[in-house]
């Protein structure tokens, strides 16, 4: 029982990890001489230009939903192995952790939501206004976008053992 409680520890971990780099990181969409993310676009010519994404621009508030996802699928996440820890010492044998699960499947929609929402306006997003967005859309899904539908797929992997585990001894 050891066993399984340190890898669903080190499961839930990783998921608030995979979280955090991809909430953080500059690499949802990158190409040659740019890369962007959620908060900010930077050009890499001779040097590195980063232009925050504010409400001068077009889309502002497609990437606003995009960033309150994401922040909050990180909170939840974290909440949720707080809470799992609570209840690893508070609930009788043979209970269920759903509070627990309840929350990480929440956070788990919040990251799917972020990375569709991102999916389906990545083109309207860089072909904006600016002159830079043009440039932009010869670019590539980066490492950041690709970890958040990697932390989508942990969260609800860990949700859902919440939800079938039981407290044994």
């Amino acid at each position: 029982m050891l066993v399984l409680l340190a890898f669903i520890i080190i499961f839930h971990i990783t998921s608030a990890a995979l979280l955090f780099i991809a909430t953080i990181d500059n690499a949802w969409w990158v190409g040659d001489g740019f890369f962007a993310d959620v908060w900010k676009i930077c050009t890499t010519e001779n040097i590195t230009n980063c232009t925050d994404i504010d409400d001068s621009f077009s889309h502002y508030s497609t990437m606003q939903a995009v960033q309150a996802s994401m922040i909050l699928s990180t909170i939840l996440c974290c909440i949720a192995f707080f809470i799992f820890l609570l209840q690893l010492f508070r609930l009788k044998q043979g209970e269920r952790f759903v509070l627990t699960s309840i929350i990480q499947l929440m956070s788990c929609l919040c990251v799917m939501i972020a990375a569709s929402i991102y999916t389906d306006r990545r083109q309207d997003i860089h072909h904006g206004n600016m002159g830079f967005y043009l440039q932009a859309a010869e670019g590539s899904y980066g490492y950041s976008f690709i970890l958040a539908w990697v932390a989508f797929a942990f969260t609800f992997i860990s949700g859902l053992m919440y939800l079938i585990l039981r407290k044994r001894k």
